[in-house]
């Protein structure tokens, strides 16, 4: 079912799939066992461009800590089917809420009322976010990595018909092309018809550009160097590097190709080894990037906005922990982001930790210290 290279994920993981979950055969890598297993259920979520093999490195460790640990392929990811992979205009599967019961579905298809923590990393740390708002009976606590959380939208001011809705990111772009040096907002390009045939077809073909991709915005490359920016605006945002905020005439395979790790960087590469890299080249060959770019094209709608206004003003109530890498801008790219999550989504903080030598890709970068961040919240506070 599963066919990785030989010596890649331990031989603790074992792939399954789970059938007619919210219209979705879902795969999943699972370690521990729903049997006998002393402490629970942990749900680990991926982002992008990643899939539940992201988590090959801690999920062993916590199931040698007694967790039954489950990590799905997403809807629009990887081993997972039945969802919509063409550039649509209708994009309701992909809404944070219909994402939220996914994993809903999946929880009560593995036969758990109740999950000890629900972890996710980039785009899943907004999923794990909000299923942990919305249903904290189901949820005992969260995790969110790299990517803070920054609550339910508002509700609309009441009064005059608004204007038509622009996201945040479509809005500044037009500032960002006036630039000196124009520039353009990586999810204005990633909504785009384009993106997933540049990257799909890109002329170093799937293996360099995810090799390209994954090593600028580790802490491989020298120069990720984050730091909290002023305010929103074109000014600041080109501030960051060019996987954020792109050259205007660049698409992301230029961009990334432009920083391109030697051969050398390469071989020394221990976190993400090209026998590793190749399953990912070999998934996103097969599938495309679509599903994933979609997850961005909904995230911005209009209607995916207002379905989420519902739970405007509700935080997350359950132990909360927020863990990047030190040399990840994630936590920076929506300046106020992290005070926002720590004192206004989270009313049960217990932490922000930053992993050193770690860029964006946290889990597979620094597994150890991400597991003992995990392995001491859930000690200390569930």
């Amino acid at each position: 079912m599963f066919d990785s290279p030989n010596n890649v994920l331990d031989p603790s993981i074992k792939s399954s799939v789970i059938e007619n979950v919210n219209g979705l055969n879902i795969h999943f890598l699972e370690s521990g066992s729903s049997k006998g297993n002393k402490k629970g259920l942990i749900v680990l979520l991926h982002g992008f461009p990643e899939l539940s093999f992201s988590w090959r490195k801690v999920m062993p460790m916590l199931a040698n800590k007694g967790y039954h640990v489950v990590a799905p392929d997403q809807r629009g990811f990887g081993r997972t089917t039945g969802w919509d992979d063409s550039y649509t205009s209708d994009l309701s599967s992909y809404h944070h809420i219909n994402l939220v019961r996914d994993m809903m579905g999946l929880v009560k298809g593995l036969g758990y009322e109740k999950v000890e923590s629900i972890i996710g990393h980039d785009s899943g740390a907004g999923i794990a976010g909000l299923s942990a708002l919305i249903r904290p009976d189901i949820y005992k606590s969260v995790v969110m990595m790299s990517a803070p959380f920054g609550g339910a939208p508002s509700l609309p001011p009441t009064g005059p018909k608004p204007q038509e809705y622009i996201s945040p990111t479509d809005d500044i772009n037009s500032e960002l092309a006036k630039l000196v040096r124009p520039r353009k907002h990586y999810q204005h390009y990633y909504r785009t018809l384009e993106a997933n045939k540049d990257m799909t077809s890109s002329p170093q073909g799937i293996h360099s550009f995810l090799r390209g991709y994954y090593h600028h915005k580790s802490a491989d490359w020298a120069l990720n160097k984050p730091f909290p920016l002023a305010k929103w605006s074109a000014q600041e945002l080109a501030k960051m590097p060019t996987y954020y905020v792109m050259d205007m005439d660049d698409d992301m395979p230029t961009t990334v190709a432009k920083e391109m790790p030697s051969q050398n960087e390469i071989k020394k590469c221990k976190w993400l080894t090209e026998q590793e890299l190749e399953f990912y080249a070999h998934e996103y060959s097969r599938t495309g990037f679509q599903g994933g770019l979609n997850w961005y094209r909904s995230s911005n709608s209009h209607d995916n906005r207002r379905k989420l206004e519902l739970f405007s003003g509700m935080k997350i109530t359950v132990p909360s922990l927020f863990i990047a890498g030190k040399q990840d801008w994630g936590s920076y790219q929506r300046p106020g982001s992290l005070e926002i999550m720590e004192t206004h989504a989270c009313s049960n903080m217990k932490g922000i930790k930053f992993a050193d030598n770690a860029g964006h890709w946290v889990q597979q970068e620094q597994p150890e210290q991400t597991f003992n961040y995990i392995e001491s919240f859930l000690t200390n506070y569930i």
